[in-house]
């Protein structure tokens, strides 16, 4: 008897999602829990494991096709066939960056060759045997992000299944076969970054001259239909500073005990740990607006997003009950969470619920910005970089190490006023770090 396979509910208010790529195809025997395909939505890439056993009769959706929870995906048929599922590798980096893999050498002062002998072909073999690629579903997402195709790839496992391994020994030779002359310039640029950066544009021209056009990813068209909702929000910045002198003797005393528990303890933990305070104190920065029906929703939990910056773009996982959650706790989760988001693993739940964020640019540099309101939210904290400042104190100028702070906030639920106290009192916390506990 036929089964029909949905795609099954994504989460809180996702209401549809893009076929990123199906892993089946007619034919193929699939066990309950076994990954079918992969899904795009907002933010986040989920693979989606199909819940029964069988056969699969028929395809319903193509890879880039919009679709809604519910949505008719696979039709199936009853099997008995008790073979076991093919054994998952195990987990590597989802994202493997081209920067990290590649070393660019100097800049030579004769321009050299290095071409390459061609890679062997290995599609037509496949073709002729007619034996599908096997590769994890990892592997496979690794090949696209590549721009790889698995049927060219020569597999090291007797078994013909691919590796990651297979695929960057593989990208490394199609990369040296592209490679042009290096130019005799004191500002060299890899020409195997630039030869894989054009695949995915398009060369044209204004009235001016050449142009390239990139197509936006994903998550970069997400952004901005959030960045344009957010700047619909009549929001003001106050900006202030945190002497963290004693909170940085404080974190360096304790980074080696964090460490060794799998942590990393950082300015960003001991602030995340003050918000959640803050917001007790002060709701108002804990609440969303419903104009429609003339209210203010106060929350009564406290998750706290925290923007991370990828390869793909903005993201910002979601930091649960940080009010409960002592420092040490803090310190193994956000550098996981931030880790499990530029590898674009992030469930769609991670990505949800947050009552305020943060956004720390401290480590890339910067005296101050203006983060803009995360709407629903009415607030979001900005870190810039900690610097050393001549602090007046007790008649005398004292190098004291400075933190920046800047406070974005809608100004039809929060005054400015209540900014100033909030953002005080998160210094005044910040300044005195001895009321926070490490275990």
């Amino acid at each position: 008897m036929p089964k029909e396979f949905r795609l099954p509910s994504l989460g809180e208010n996702v209401s549809e999602a893009t076929i990123g790529k199906i892993l089946v195809k007619v034919g193929d025997i699939i066990h309950k829990g076994q990954t079918v395909l992969e899904i795009e939505t907002d933010k986040a890439v989920a693979e989606i494991p199909v819940t029964f056993d069988g056969k699969i009769v028929e395809i319903h959706v193509k890879e880039g096709q919009k679709v809604k929870p519910g949505t008719l995906v696979f039709t199936l048929e009853e099997t008995t066939v008790t073979t076991a599922p093919e054994p998952v590798s195990p987990p590597i980096q989802e994202k493997i960056s081209l920067a990290e893999k590649i070393v660019v050498p100097p800049p030579l002062e004769k321009p050299v060759s290095m071409q390459a002998p061609p890679i062997p072909s290995v599609s037509s073999q496949r073709a002729k045997s007619e034996v599908p690629v096997l590769a994890s579903p990892t592997v496979r997402r690794l090949a696209r992000e590549l721009g790889i195709s698995l049927e060219e790839v020569p597999a090291s496992d007797p078994s013909g299944k691919i590796s990651a391994e297979d695929i960057m020994a593989y990208h490394k030779r199609k990369i040296e076969e592209v490679a042009v002359p290096v130019p005799e310039s004191p500002t060299y640029t890899s020409p195997v970054k630039e030869a894989y950066i054009e695949e995915a544009k398009a060369i044209a021209s204004d009235s001016w001259g050449n142009v390239v056009i990139e197509p936006m990813s994903t998550i970069r068209k997400k952004t901005a239909e959030q960045m344009m909702r957010s700047w619909a929000i009549p929001q003001v910045t106050h900006f202030d500073k945190a002497n963290i002198t004693q909170l940085e003797e404080l974190r360096e005393g304790w980074a080696k005990k964090i460490q060794s528990a799998g942590g990393r303890l950082s300015v960003l933990i001991f602030t995340l740990k003050v918000v959640a305070e803050a917001l007790k104190k002060f709701p108002k920065f804990n609440s969303s607006i419903d104009l429609e029906n003339a209210q203010i929703i106060y929350k009564k939990y406290y998750h706290i997003g925290i923007a991370v910056d990828t390869e793909n773009g903005l993201l910002v996982p979601v930091v649960r009950d940080v009010d409960k959650k002592t420092i040490k706790q803090l310190s193994i989760e956000v550098p996981q969470i931030a880790e499990k988001a530029r590898q674009r693993k992030l469930a769609l739940e991670e990505l949800q619920g947050a009552t305020f964020t943060i956004s720390n640019l401290g480590g890339l540099g910067g005296i101050g910005f203006t983060p803009i309101v995360n709407a629903p939210q009415v607030a979001i904290l900005g870190m810039s970089r900690s610097s050393m400042e001549p602090v007046y104190q007790n008649g005398n100028f004292v190098p004291q190490l400075m933190l920046p702070l800047s406070l974005s906030y809608d100004h039809r639920v929060i005054d400015g006023a209540d900014s100033a106290r909030f953002l005080r009192w998160i210094c005044d916390a910040l300044e005195n770090p001895w009321n926070m506990f490490i275990e």
